[in-house]
């Protein structure tokens, strides 16, 4: 590649990525704005006044909105490691072709693609059947499993760990579960990380099965919690964790307010993301070629 056609490159790649970022740097500028300034001037990329009014106004629900804090770190980790587990030994049990049943197991997961139950008749597994209706299980296990994550994994075990590896292993006698845990493992670092980001992902963005499940007021999540914020401003007054700061409507600052709600429950999440990224982008492109 020519030094014009990498710097026409790089210049392109360069305004995509602040494309990209921009409206979230617009989100965080507004978030700082003064309510009578955009009450006056609507939102401007660099406003009259700025003010700390919004998230002062997050900072007096603290004690709510940090137990959800807590709700949804609790869920996000402990999802993740179950669903990473769950999905790893499914995956690798139908990546073995020593394996008798797994072209059924294979079928069982890519149906779930194509076909569901429905809302109602998961509803009544969770509720009726399993009793997890306002426990943590409700927000972890209906998101523990997914077919697609399954056949990518799947795949990934098949084209990137070496038959002969497992096989020396086997004759030095070692078990399936040793074999999994010492080998199979540390060299699929790359899919397992790419899981555990969408995984990651997936709990902590999760607002509709707190919706279904949840009602009591410990266990809501960050997200089904600040949307409740944002759609109805009478939860405020009724949730006991906040009884004691009650707030006139009049005097909640609705737009930054907003705005700060988004950044609140979006920036940790994106300050997580580069800790993934170099594994990330490993597991999307190992086993895209095969020599």
């Amino acid at each position: 590649m020519s030094r014009t056609s990498n710097v026409i490159l790089n210049v392109l790649m360069a305004i995509l990525a602040f494309v990209c970022i921009f409206p979230f740097i617009y989100v965080i500028i507004i978030s700082f704005s003064d309510k009578s300034s955009i009450a006056s001037e609507g939102f401007q990329l660099i406003p009259s006044s700025w003010s700390l009014e919004a998230y002062r106004y997050l900072w007096s629900i603290k004690d709510a909105l940090f137990n959800a804090y807590a709700v949804t770190i609790l869920v996000t980790v402990l999802g993740t490691i179950i669903s990473v587990m769950l999905i790893s030994f499914y995956a690798y049990a139908i990546s073995r072709k020593e394996f008798q049943y797994r072209k059924q197991f294979t079928f069982i997961a890519f149906f779930t693609m194509l076909f569901s139950g429905g809302l109602v008749p998961t509803y009544i597994v969770i509720t009726q059947m399993l009793k997890l209706q306002d426990t943590i299980w409700a927000l972890i296990l209906p998101l523990a499993i997914n077919a697609f994550w399954i056949i990518m994994m799947r795949t990934f075990f098949k084209q990137s760990v070496p038959e002969g590896v497992l096989e020396s292993a086997r004759i030095d006698g070692a078990s399936e579960l040793r074999i999994f845990f010492q080998i199979v493992l540390p060299l699929s670092l790359p899919a397992i990380a790419t899981i555990a980001l969408f995984s990651t992902l997936g709990y902590w963005n999760d607002w509709f099965n707190a919706l279904l499940y949840i009602e009591n007021p410990n266990l809501v999540p960050l997200q089904h919690f600040l949307m409740k914020i944002e759609n109805n401003l009478e939860f405020l007054r009724n949730n006991p964790l906040i009884s004691n700061q009650v707030q006139s409507t009049a005097s909640i600052p609705k737009d930054t307010a907003q705005m700060a709600i988004v950044v609140v429950s979006t920036l940790p999440i994106a300050l997580a993301y580069p800790f993934f990224q170099r594994y990330f982008v490993a597991g999307l492109t190992v086993g895209s070629v095969k020599e």
